[in-house]
């Protein structure tokens, strides 16, 4: 069905408007106004259909979330609980009057998100795009020019090792054997959580052949498990749909070795994540997915704002990424790009031509003009971004779950960095009209008179 209209009937009435409790000159307010929630709502409503059911929740209501939610680094659970306390959120949201109690839970956010999809969510930092046009915080010549870097989006995940992910994959298989009624010759529950502290315990003492030795009572273990569910829902057709997948993802887990090559197992509930190394000294490898950012080369007005932000699975080679990149930025900003500035990563890149004469790389010496070479010491600008969308915008640890929670929570977090940016650029404005008027207020009040002794 399509979303239900939020409330504006009579049985609202002896309710508290919102504009009579709030200033209405708040940054939040403004904001509010100047995003065209009609196009969100049109480009965001075309997923549902007409069909029976109960209809989902307000567009605009589910889109103001995810942009606050982002925008101040908050979970869905806190967010729920602001939303009630907060009544600029509530009028962000579109809400009418004051309500005591949410209209959702945590969990709607989360089949939002996987309903809406990377494609759809992007209509928001389009959206925080053309604010930033419209209120001249960025111009739009500006956009013709942008700086590309990528960095790891790391999974919410512990740190893998061997031991661990063969314990956990024999837990996962025991306990679904447990739910759906497979008696097994034995879970080896109490021996399997013993071996993996001994395990810890001789590794971290440096005693490596004892370490190696509860290593292989645990991969013998899990083998068994395997073998004793495989031959029990094997011409089971129900179960073994069921069990196939995880015994699948076991067996990848149980046969990997140390030092092999190609896709290996690192967590057992988030199996895409990739073990990604960037040559950081203070963290030599990140588990997760590679995020390629691109921002513009000029300061704006109102800072450095996010153009595209999207998820690359596979961990290609940065200099690959600017074949998908380019046609992805071009496609959100409506604008053709004239100059692509990298580091030293994209040497050797594949962008489309004719962009592939348009990529300047650090320390690059051919081609380059005073005007490029200027520009090429701009390329640093996009670093801040980054820390910046991981410290204060959720793209430091991804909590949503499957790739299609690695791509939204990257589109996401560059939304709430675009709409974090033109926060303070409202209020940075609001504070000049407010100086303004008091000057101007100074100058046409008359002048005290003094009194005559």
């Amino acid at each position: 069905m399509k979303p239900r209209e939020q409330s504006r009937g009579q049985d609202d009435l002896f309710r508290a408007r919102l504009d009579q409790i709030i200033d209405m000159r708040h940054e939040l307010v403004h904001l509010g106004g100047l995003i065209d929630w009609q196009a969100i709502g049109d480009r965001l409503g075309a997923m549902h259909d007409d069909g029976p059911g109960q209809p989902p929740l307000p567009t605009r209501l589910m889109a103001g979330l995810a942009i606050l939610k982002h925008m101040h680094n908050l979970s869905d659970e806190e967010l729920t609980g602001r939303w009630v306390e907060n009544p600029y959120y509530q009028h962000f949201c579109g809400e009418e009057h004051f309500r005591h109690r949410a209209p959702f839970d945590r969990s709607s956010m989360t089949r939002w998100r996987q309903r809406v999809g990377e494609e759809r969510l992007e209509v928001l930092l389009q959206e925080s795009l053309s604010v930033a046009v419209k209120t001249n915080a960025v111009d739009v010549k500006d956009l013709q020019k942008i700086i590309v870097d990528t960095t790891v989006q790391e999974k919410a995940i512990t740190f893998p090792t061997e031991a661990k992910l063969l314990n956990r994959a024999r837990v996962m298989l025991v306990k679904l054997a447990k739910k759906h009624g497979v008696q097994l010759r034995q879970g080896y529950p109490r021996v399997g959580k013993r071996a993996l502290m001994k395990y810890q315990r001789y590794a971290h003492a440096k005693q490596w052949n004892r370490a190696r030795r509860e290593l292989r009572s645990l991969r013998t273990w899990l083998g068994r498990v395997i073998r004793d569910i495989d031959r029990q829902v094997r011409h089971d057709r129900s179960l073994n749909q069921i069990f196939r997948p995880k015994l699948f993802l076991a067996q990848r887990v149980h046969d990997q070795k140390r030092g092999q090559r190609g896709q290996k197992v690192y967590s057992i509930h988030a199996p895409e994540v990739e073990c990604i190394g960037k040559g950081k000294a203070h963290r030599p490898y990140e588990f997760g997915v590679k995020v390629s950012v691109a921002t513009t080369v000029e300061p704006s007005a109102g800072g450095q704002f996010v153009l595209a932000a999207k998820a690359l699975p596979g961990n290609p080679y940065d200099g690959h990424t600017l074949e998908t990149v380019i046609p992805h930025v071009q496609g959100l900003i409506g604008n053709e790009i004239r100059r692509i500035i990298a580091d030293k990563g994209y040497r050797g890149n594949n962008a489309p031509a004719p962009h592939n004469m348009r990529v300047y790389v650090s320390e690059q010496k051919r081609g380059v003009t005073k005007t490029i070479k200027r520009e090429l010491r701009r390329r640093a600008a996009v670093e801040p971004v980054i820390g910046h969308l991981k410290n204060d915008h959720r793209m430091d640890r991804n909590f949503l779950i499957g790739p299609h929670g690695d791509a939204a929570n990257a589109v996401l977090a560059a939304v709430g960095y675009n709409f974090r940016r033109l926060l303070a650029w409202l209020r940075e404005i609001l504070c000049v009209l407010m100086m303004a008027l008091a000057a101007i207020r100074e100058n046409l009040l008359p002048p005290p008179q003094t009194q005559r002794a």
